[in-house]
């Protein structure tokens, strides 16, 4: 994940996150391989923004939130120039109030039809923008960021390796499998799935299972934040 920032004292590059729970399986496991989640901290450094384009999500001082907006600004009145209906210029216009009222498009409740009416002028506020005091700590802005973008971790883990895997909050099991591997999707059949909590006070994944707060799940199931999961398949 990028991360843009602007206007913060921040080193660029990639920040291992503080994951506390990776840490608690690390120590519990005692694993071979520990696989963490990097995040990659790119610094705006143009008058237009243009690096902005390239990032996930950004992150600025609220007091310095207009720096940002007014490019917007700039770009959805072009659009607005150029809309050929009413239906689009209607939407373009509300977001250009929201803007002038200093609200990042990203908090303006748009639906995601509108989104995709106001994308066209492609604004960088419509990516999850998190305004900030300006003290946090590295591990604080992943926090803030993954939470403002809908962001979860799940977890595989166990003498060999313990992985955080970033998803999407509400992503299934299957999703969950693919960004393992693409054979665990593919070959897909049953999913075993514990709480963080419940796998601490366990000896392993086998204990869980036999102590039954482990479940098995079909492949519709929406995996929660912080499961540890392993992944029955055949190929």
């Amino acid at each position: 994940m990028k991360i843009g920032f602007l206007e913060i004292e921040l080193e660029e590059g990639k920040v291992k996150y503080n994951d506390k729970n990776l840490i608690a399986l690390e120590k519990k496991d005692k694993p071979k391989k520990v696989t963490p989640f990097f995040a990659e901290f790119v610094r705006d450094k143009s008058e237009q923004r243009e690096e902005l384009a390239q990032v996930d999500a950004i992150i600025i001082p609220a007091e310095n939130i207009l720096d940002l907006l007014i490019i917007d600004i700039e770009k959805v009145e072009i659009r607005l120039e150029r809309a050929e209906n009413d239906a689009e210029k209607k939407i373009l216009r509300t977001a250009l109030a929201k803007l002038e009222s200093e609200i990042p498009l990203c908090d303006s409740g748009f639906s995601p039809e509108e989104e995709a009416v106001i994308l066209s002028a492609a604004p960088f506020s419509l990516k999850p923008v998190v305004q900030i005091a300006g003290a946090e700590s590295s591990a604080e802005l992943i926090a803030a960021v993954l939470e403002k973008a809908g962001y979860m971790f799940f977890y595989t883990t166990g003498p060999t390796e313990s992985h955080a895997w970033l998803v999407k909050k509400g992503s299934d099991i299957i999703t969950c499998a693919a960004k393992i591997h693409s054979d665990l999707a593919r070959g897909f059949i049953k999913g075993d799935v514990v709480s963080f909590d419940d796998y601490l006070n366990c000896h392993s994944f086998n204990e869980c299972k036999s102590k039954g707060v482990a479940r098995v799940v079909d492949r519709d199931y929406i995996v929660q934040p912080n499961e540890i999961i392993e992944i029955r398949f055949n190929v």
